[in-house]
């Protein structure tokens, strides 16, 4: 069974909702969040195929992506994880991956966990 896609017109809004909200000092509910979330990692995941990288953002979702190795079982040896909020706006551009590491607001973990050149992520 293929997997729900995110049409890119609701993702867009998604995005732009909890960016605006973002903005404003407030968060976007919870089902917006998650479409936001779910919809740049699918993006993410279809411009750079593969599975070496796996990309975490609890509790909405999980990709992989990047060619290379890749692994079936267990912890993937690269992993990326943060929250919603820093996601979205890493995708956006509103911060950097060196800002957001500098926080530690992301974790990043393995040799190929290095997102600059992915991000923002272009839909």
């Amino acid at each position: 069974m293929a997997k729900a896609r995110i049409e890119t017109a609701a993702g867009a809004a998604a995005v732009a909702a909890v960016t605006a909200a973002t903005a404003n000092g407030d968060r976007a509910d919870r089902t917006t969040t998650a479409t936001a979330v779910r919809f740049l990692l699918q993006t993410l995941a279809d411009g750079e195929p593969g599975a070496t990288v796996e990309v975490r953002v609890p509790p909405f979702g999980a990709v992989q992506f990047r060619e290379g190795l890749s692994h079936t079982r267990g912890t993937p040896p690269n992993v990326v994880e943060t929250d919603a909020a820093t996601f979205v706006a890493l995708a956006t551009g509103t911060l950097t991956w060196d800002d957001a590491r500098a926080q530690g607001i992301v974790s990043a973990s393995g040799s190929r966990a290095d997102l600059r050149g992915y991000l923002p992520i272009r839909w």
